[in-house]
């Protein structure tokens, strides 16, 4: 079985940054990052068939292409705390995920992918367009630790997690994907069902018009970085390194925040290190914020929109934060207008939602 280590560069703040590759039992990659190298033997494994279901069908009216999945019904639900399969094995404990008795950060291709590099050939329908479901489909796992969150996790663990989704990206695009979306659900409303703290990350062979609409956009002129000078500092919530975190005086979900460095970059790759420390540190200190004012884990749902494969003529990255709740006792529930419309009413103005987050 593949067992490669190599050093892969450094993190912002010029620690060493070091990954170890590894098949898994079913075949499915493991990648290990640490400061450290990961040098642990590895625990035992339960091998299981993976699923390689799936396609894309396309939406005639709502021109968008959609992933279908059945095999994803099975995944694994809110299991309990002792059979986490985010945490390390350990020798005395059940399989996980993650064969070894420790790592700092880990990331591997998820058992119920919805897109996969060996996606089988779609079906064909008359009238409806498909195609295969490629791709890919990844977990990352922030800590060993099976509680935790962005915040807590703390400023060099955070560093350490860009690095490795600034090797993940460069991988992906090599890969053939289009766009590669990091992104985090938290909290029971948003329907987590692994409570450990992680994210995923998707990569799309083919661009989901989202992120198409903002390529146009920025290729058509939008200046992001004029925006945020302009929403400075009534709906700034705080600054660092030269990064913003602002509420949009466009924003769609109540308590909504952007992070985005000041001067226009596409991605993580042409960031400044003083600037991916400022990003790092606003992940954690949105993440304090919301659950400060909200009182509780606040159920969220971020993502990390960087430019697609190539680039693209005036993109602006940013790390967007859509809150499901709008008081701690009130879930913003998307219902009928909004879903068949796509037009949202938001609840809270952005300048009050901007104020409210400052003072926390």
């Amino acid at each position: 079985m593949s067992n490669a280590l190599s050093a892969i560069g450094s993190d912002a703040s010029g620690r060493a940054v070091h990954r170890r590759e590894v098949i898994k039992a079913d075949g499915r990659m493991l990648r290990l990052y640490g400061h450290l190298p990961h040098t642990l033997e590895r625990q035992a494994e339960e091998t299981d068939d993976i699923a390689l279901g799936g396609e894309l069908r396309f939406h005639p009216l709502r021109r968008e292409w959609n992933i279908y999945a059945a095999h994803r019904q099975n995944r694994t639900f809110k299991p309990a705390a002792s059979a986490d399969p985010l945490a390390p094995t350990l020798s005395d404990g059940a399989a996980t995920e993650i064969p070894f008795a420790d790592f700092e950060l880990a990331i591997f291709d998820n058992k119920f992918a919805g897109l996969h590099p060996s996606a089988p050939p779609a079906p064909d329908f008359e009238g409806v367009a498909t195609a295969q479901a490629l791709g890919a489909c990844e977990v990352v796992v922030y800590s060993a630790e099976s509680k935790g969150n962005l915040w807590s996790i703390g400023q060099e663990r955070r560093e350490l997690l860009l690095a490795a989704l600034e090797d993940r990206y460069r991988a992906l695009f090599d890969a053939g994907c289009d766009y590669v979306l990091p992104f985090e659900n938290r909290g029971d409303e948003v329907g987590v069902t692994l409570p450990h703290p992680h994210g995923q990350i998707y990569g799309f062979h083919k661009m989901p018009q989202v992120q198409q609409l903002a390529v146009d956009a920025f290729a058509g002129g939008y200046d992001l970085a004029g925006e945020i000078e302009r929403a400075l500092p009534l709906y700034a919530v705080a600054e660092q390194a030269g990064v913003a975190a602002w509420c949009p005086r466009y924003a769609r979900f109540p308590f909504e925040v952007w992070i985005a460095p000041r001067a226009r970059r596409e991605g993580l790759h042409d960031m400044t290190d003083t600037e991916k420390s400022g990003f790092a540190a606003l992940l954690g200190e949105i993440t304090r914020r919301y659950d400060a004012l909200f009182q509780r884990p606040a159920a969220t749902m971020m993502a990390l929109h960087a430019a697609p494969r190539g680039g693209s003529d005036g993109y602006h990255v940013t790390a967007q934060f859509y809150p499901l709740l709008r008081a701690p006792d009130r879930v913003k529930y998307l219902a009928s207008v909004e879903q068949h419309t796509g037009v949202m009413t938001v609840d809270v103005m952005p300048e009050a939602a901007a104020a409210a987050l400052r003072e926390v």
